[in-house]
């Protein structure tokens, strides 16, 4: 991989742009933001996607496979993620051509050019907090512009260029690029130590939100209830902070949660309390929900129209999404690639589902986390679920590990009933549909390419004789 060397300078002007690994999500939202501009967009992924079709669509040349021949000669500007290596021949063929070489955080700061920025970090919850904002925004009669992780739902998109002054970001701080953007409000959804293969130390990761939250210019949000994100606050000397969540000290209390059928909840702030509802399920989706009326609330709204807001929310794409139903079993799709994250997706699985269980479809994500985190992830799956399938490794990045597979976290399981390992995805999919039964869910974890099995799932269900 590539780290991003935020030193380098970034071009005053852009005409032509090129993506090296366009068709992921950001990448493709930033692209589509660079058409938006009027700017010449062209790009490479190594596969070819619904995204890149779309993105060809509306103007851009894309390429399937990484090629110095993709470049085109007009190019002034490339963009790149840190997921590509440094012998990509069309990185390389940039740096001899003397062209701007950004990293994707470089284009995004670019692209927010000093607008009023909202910047949503932390482990996990990042993309749902941020739809919820751009949609209550949106249903507030705002029209911000905004670079999420992840489509809403409701907008078809994961970015959109709006005509407010207002610009809402998901702020990566899994390699620091969350402190290259001049953020006005910072929200922190929690703060659990992941990538220290970036960061070195937890304290290292830890001062590194500290300083995000302490340099926005007009207000912090962050959770009053996640043990990492207390321990950033007591490190913050901003003069504006405001706490969200169940804590009784919150500023932004929520009480009153209920998860049998629709999330409803209270949130209280300054002596008011307003009854509320979410069509999104799980607990952990009022806490996003509690951050985001905290941020509305420092952008000048009052609780309740806030709230009202927030709760038009329907969803993002892959955050337990329904793709099928086929003999009774319904089959989701969650991007949980966190034990944290996997343990939400379950839960809220677990408040829908009635009589039916849960058959997890695991697919660890990259090679350094699996071996630091797979008994954790063991544990969550076989405590959470009621039947697992665990695939193979998603590398992404990474080069392979000796000895690191999805076998470490089936083999990690105290009850070797409750998992199943299978590299293979057509007999992963048989095996999936023969555990199967009228009720179930079968729910896809995983931010690599497992939601690509969904249709061999769904197959297998239709053939299979339960």
């Amino acid at each position: 991989m590539i780290r991003p060397d935020l030193s380098l300078s970034i071009p005053e002007d852009i005409t032509a742009a090129h993506f090296i690994g366009i068709g992921g999500s950001g990448m493709s939202g930033l692209a589509g933001m660079f058409l938006d501009r009027g700017i010449r967009v062209s790009g490479s992924d190594r596969a070819d996607s619904p995204t890149l079709r779309a993105l060809a669509a509306r103007g851009a040349t894309v390429h399937v496979g990484h090629d110095a021949a993709n470049l085109p000669a007009d190019a002034d500007t490339v963009v790149h993620t840190g997921a590509i290596w440094p012998e990509n021949p069309e990185f390389l063929l940039a740096k001899e051509r003397g062209l701007h070489v950004i990293h994707r955080s470089q284009a995004l700061y670019w692209l927010i050019g000093g607008r009023r920025l909202v910047s949503v970090a932390g482990a996990h919850g990042k993309t749902t907090s941020t739809g919820m904002i751009v949609t209550a925004l949106r249903s507030l009669g705002t029209a911000p512009t905004f670079v999420s992780g992840g489509v809403i739902a409701d907008l078809g998109v994961s970015s959109g260029t709006g005509g407010d002054e207002l610009f809402v970001i998901e702020a990566d701080e899994s390699d620091g690029t969350f402190l290259l953007y001049d953020t006005s409000v910072a929200l922190i959804t929690n703060v659990d130590p992941d990538h220290l293969d970036h960061w070195g130390t937890r304290e290292a990761f830890y001062d590194g939100f500290v300083r995000f939250a302490n340099e926005a210019r007009e207000a912090v949000v962050i959770s009053a209830d996640d043990a990492g994100a207390r321990q950033v606050a007591a490190g913050l000397t901003h003069p504006n902070v405001l706490t969200f969540g169940e804590a009784e000290g919150a500023d932004v209390r929520l009480t009153d949660i209920r998860t049998d059928g629709p999330v409803t909840f209270t949130l209280s702030h300054g002596g008011e309390s307003v009854a509320g509802h979410l069509t999104v399920p799980g607990a952990h989706n009022a806490i996003n929900a509690a951050g985001a009326v905290a941020v509305l609330l420092t952008l000048g709204y009052a609780l309740e129209p806030a709230l009202r807001a927030v709760e038009t929310f329907g969803g993002t794409v892959r955050r337990f999404e329904l793709h099928g139903t086929e003999r009774g079993v319904s089959v989701y799709d969650d991007y949980a690639h966190h034990p944290t994250e996997v343990a939400a997706a379950l839960a809220a699985a677990r408040t829908v589902v009635g009589g039916g269980r849960i058959i997890a479809l695991h697919q660890p994500h990259t090679y350094s986390r699996t071996q630091e985190m797979y008994r954790e992830f063991a544990d969550v799956l076989e405590s959470l679920a009621d039947h697992t399938v665990v695939l193979d490794v998603y590398g992404a990045r990474e080069d392979p590990v000796p000895g690191v597979t999805g076998e470490l976290v089936s083999g990690a399981f105290h009850d070797p009933d409750k998992v199943h390992f299978v590299a293979d995805w057509q007999q992963a999919a048989d095996y999936t549909a023969s555990v199967a039964r009228d009720g179930d869910y079968v729910i896809t974890l995983g931010c690599g390419n497992v939601n690509l099995i969904i249709p061999q799932v769904l197959q297998a269900l239709s053939g299979a004789r339960g």
